[in-house]
């Protein structure tokens, strides 16, 4: 049960709070408001809340006020409301605004004017209301993912009251942590079970985030570990999931993360089946381990077969014997003949239509051809070297870091 705070500030009848610092981080969720009442709030906290200091009942100086934006980012609290223009805090002094910038601590200043009754009764009423939507859009998600509903019409039309627009064609993405055996082994049961949790809740917290930004995009939470988005189909997925992967390791820590693509659902209907080729991409990618964390369902024919290969080595070497030869380190464009080599592959060895893919001159694509066959040893004409080829394309561009033309 939370909100954002970007959120909470957009709420009917708080317009008057203002943001004085950490407007980068609004998007931090607020599981519960609380009013501090003591000299500090370290003890009192758990992470999450919205703190509200009043002055009423202990002297708010600059020192102070100094030491509880400290205490507060510590401990991990979503923002710190300062009230201010009453008996007691006539302003928020610079050096703490200041300081509250520098940590992204949204610092957030309400006139005493604003009843503090008066917000936390919208504030604690919209994030019941909250729970509640969020439940039973985790619900009816939950039903269609699994295929576990009594009438499609009946999930169709309660998704509508959600205002969960389901019949539109999405591509479902499966996320899971990984490496948790090693996290509870490293650090033993209770403290491995407070970081697992604190990790999947920020976990949770950046994914919301990001749907909100991303035009369509829906999260659903299972029972068990994994995660699920339902992404609008559009040019920018692999490029945007990879980047969200890389942010997503870094809310992870020690732990890793993973992602299954799913082929393309035409509506609410086909989820049961795009969920299971996901969980399928998962597992994959959970083995092989691609640089960008993700492995898409259409990609799966080849790689659900080299899965079954224990030794990982195998297939390095595998890769290395195919591809290694063309890879000249060093040079301008080290991966230039690997690039070709993957354009000619897409082209069905069609030279001219591979000079057109790369944006080169007919000469260019010929010269390089004549070079691949040479560090090769093989016949771009051998239809077992071109299969050999193409698996080793797959593989390479899952896992390495590959050069730019």
């Amino acid at each position: 049960m939370s909100l954002a705070l970007e959120e909470i500030l957009c709420l009917p009848g708080l317009q008057d709070m203002a943001v004085r610092a950490g407007a980068r981080n609004l998007q931090r969720r607020v599981r519960w408001p609380y009013v501090a009442e003591n000299e500090g709030i370290a003890e009192w906290v758990m992470g999450g809340e919205l703190v509200f200091v009043t002055g009423i009942n202990h002297p708010r100086g600059e020192a102070n006020l100094l030491s509880l934006v400290e205490d507060g980012e510590a401990v991990g609290i979503a923002g710190m409301v300062i009230l201010t223009g009453g008996t007691f805090i006539q302003g928020i002094p610079p050096a703490v605004i200041a300081r509250a910038e520098q940590l992204g601590l949204p610092l957030i200043e309400q006139p005493y004017a604003l009843k503090m009754v008066v917000v936390t009764h919208l504030i604690g009423t919209a994030l019941v209301q909250m729970s509640q939507v969020r439940r039973s859009r985790n619900d009816i998600l939950g039903q269609l993912l699994t295929g576990d509903y009594p009438s499609l019409a009946i999930a169709r039309q309660r998704a509508a009251h959600l205002e969960l627009a389901l019949d539109r064609p999405r591509r479902l993405v499966a996320l899971r942590l990984s490496a948790v055996d090693e996290l509870f082994e490293r650090h033993g049961p209770a403290h491995g079970e407070r970081l697992w949790q604190s990790t999947r809740q920020a976990l949770e917290d950046h994914l919301h985030a990001w749907c909100r930004n991303r035009p369509g995009a829906v999260m659903a939470q299972l029972p068990g570990d994994l995660l699920v988005l339902l992404l609008a189909e559009d040019g920018d997925l692999r490029m945007a999931l990879a980047e969200l992967h890389r942010q997503l390791l870094e809310v992870a820590g020690e732990m890793g993360l993973f992602m299954g693509l799913s082929s393309l659902a035409e509506d609410c209907a086909h989820y049961r089946q795009a969920l299971n080729q996901a969980r399928q991409a998962l597992e994959v990618a959970q083995n092989l381990r691609p640089a960008t964390g993700l492995c898409d369902f259409s990609e799966l024919g080849v790689l659900r077969l080299l899965q079954g290969i224990v030794d990982r080595s195998l297939i390095d070497d595998f890769v290395g014997q195919t591809l290694g030869p063309l890879i000249t380190p060093g040079r301008k464009n080290p991966y230039s003949l690997v690039h070709t080599l993957d354009a000619l592959l897409k082209e069905n060895g069609n030279g001219l239509k591979a000079a057109q893919r790369l944006g080169l001159h007919r000469n260019t694509i010929n010269q390089r051809m004549q070079r691949i066959e040479q560090l090769s040893g093989q016949s771009l004409d051998d239809p077992l070297f071109r299969m050999n080829a193409s698996v080793a394309m797959l593989i390479w561009r899952m896992t390495e870091t590959q050069g730019k033309e």
